[in-house]
């Protein structure tokens, strides 16, 4: 078990457990984002999950939110089949930005990154492969797969979005522009947990796969990188992924990992007050 420095500060692992603890649950369920937290760093976890510290959102947060809730919006108006009307996002845009807590520090900043956010939606409306007219098998579904046959927790998700013929997507902004590599490397994780979801759900194999990111560069543009089914290598990979999760917070865990990740890291204080 870890030992901490302060006690007063920042609770032990044990003494969390002891009082009303997410712990049974967190051994219960598992979803994408859980897991790349655990697979990060596992005090992190903790902190996250655990002691549910909670931490003002970044300007970066805050930008992919308000994307992501336009793109949701976009996809349930194909859905209803409903016109095109950029104007109406305009106002759906403008009412989610200002939908923000007080907390985040923008730094002088808030002007320039809302003005980014914006132009990062209409190149997407403009370089978008989906055509107006193709109607989505799914958006932003919440999906759940009991995994308890192979030993595993039960797998928790949201789709951001389904193509004709069973095609996933997920939307992502990012600051630099990935190399097809790095994409899939670093998002393996989150697509093999939508296949596995999606099969669940529709008991048939989806057609491939889909990052669309939409890049905050100085010009900003969207970059699309495809993939194929996931295939048995990567399934297998997962679920030891998730056994390993679900023996390590059984047994709590909770170590640290330092590494360069750490500079980013909206815990890094609570981190230096452990020993």
């Amino acid at each position: 078990m870890i030992a901490i420095a302060n006690p007063a500060q920042v609770p032990s692992p044990a003494h969390s457990v002891t009082k009303a603890s997410p712990i049974e649950t967190l051994q219960k369920t598992v979803s994408a984002s859980r897991l790349n937290c655990w697979l990060q760093c596992r005090l992190k976890f903790f902190f996250r999950y655990v002691e549910e510290i909670a931490k003002p959102p970044t300007p970066a947060l805050h930008v992919g939110s308000v994307v992501h809730l336009i793109l949701q919006a976009w996809n349930m108006a194909r859905w209803r089949k409903q016109a095109f009307e950029l104007q109406r996002f305009k106002g759906l845009f403008e009412k989610g930005w200002a939908d923000q807590p007080a907390a985040i520090n923008w730094d002088s900043e808030e002007p320039a990154q809302k003005s980014g956010a914006w132009a990062l939606l209409e190149v997407y409306f403009t370089e978008t492969p989906i055509k107006a007219n193709e109607m989505p098998e799914a958006v932003e579904v919440p999906m759940e797969t009991d995994l308890s046959k192979h030993g595993l927790p039960t797998l928790i998700g949201v789709l951001d979005l389904v193509r004709a013929g069973g095609r996933i997507v997920d939307f992502k902004t990012a600051g630099k522009t990935p190399s097809a590599e790095d994409a899939i490397h670093l998002n393996e994780i989150q697509l093999s947990c939508y296949s596995v979801l999606y099969r669940e759900a529709t008991g048939k194999q989806e057609s491939g796969r889909e990052l669309h990111h939409l890049v905050k560069t100085k010009a900003p543009k969207l970059v699309i990188t495809q993939l194929g089914p996931m295939n048995e290598a990567q399934q297998v990979r997962l679920f030891r992924m998730m056994d390993s999760y679900q023996e390590g917070v059984a047994r709590e865990d909770f170590v640290p990992s330092p590494g360069f990740h750490c500079a980013g890291c909206e815990f890094f204080l609570e981190c230096r007050r452990f020993a």
